[in-house]
């Protein structure tokens, strides 16, 4: 292997931190298999801002959230979380759902599925860091409410911390799944998890519900987890 690759190599690794380092995570963080109810690094999302009591965070998404939506609430735009952290379990109910209702083959069901869905065990939303806002209806940001909130958030979000992982496709991203206006992630401390994914999970940990044996070949760690590089 080149010297320089090998000096790159170990800089990019060396960079992170004690704090920052990948082994930091479990599996259970990884994967979404924990309560986050009972998590020491989770918090409850204000009943204010959100869609109904009982959505649960990373502590330091929640802080940055919650003054991201007062300052949308002075410049008289509404946020309302509708989805924040979603377990394993939770997100293989989702699966299996749509499995069972779309018609076709195993490989047709699959790739329908993963047009918005997340194969249990690869969603971002395991992670305590993204989150959904007002609606996961994308016609909602057609109408004038929508695309104000969705215009509020171009030019506001990053200044909290915040950015939207599933833009529209261009020639920059051609994998995972298709846009999502509703879908924002605080990359803080998203990158920090998405690589110990990178180095923890293999697809011997993708399992255990409908079309999971076919996880390998979508090459779903790949394009729909590692594919969002920040």
């Amino acid at each position: 292997m080149p010297y320089w690759i090998l000096i790159i190599g170990f800089l990019s690794f060396s960079s992170l931190s004690e704090s920052e380092s990948p082994v930091r995570f479990t599996k259970d963080d990884l994967l979404g298999k924990f309560e986050a109810n009972a998590h020491p690094d989770f918090s409850k999302v204000p009943d204010r801002f959100a869609s109904h009591s009982g959505h649960y965070l990373r502590t330091e998404v929640v802080d940055s959230l919650v003054k991201m939506c007062k300052h949308a609430a002075r410049d008289g735009v509404s946020l309302e979380v509708v989805s924040a952290y979603r377990s394993y379990y939770r997100q293989k109910t989702i699966w299996n759902n749509k499995y069972n209702r779309f018609s076709g083959s195993s490989q047709e069901k699959v790739a329908q599925i993963l047009e918005y869905s997340s194969m249990p065990g690869t969603s971002r939303h395991h992670w305590g860091t993204d989150f959904d806002l007002n609606t996961v209806e994308p016609s909602y940001f057609d109408t004038p409410q929508g695309k104000a909130m969705y215009e509020w958030l171009v030019k506001h979000a990053a200044d909290y911390g915040f950015f939207q992982p599933y833009q529209a496709f261009n020639n920059w991203r051609d994998d995972g799944y298709f846009e999502e206006k509703w879908h924002w992630s605080f990359r803080p401390t998203a990158e920090k998890i998405r690589l110990a994914y990178q180095y923890s999970i293999t697809y011997d940990d993708i399992s255990g519900f409908l079309g999971s044996e076919l996880a390998e070949s979508f090459d779903v760690i790949e394009r729909y987890v590692r594919c969002i590089e920040l």
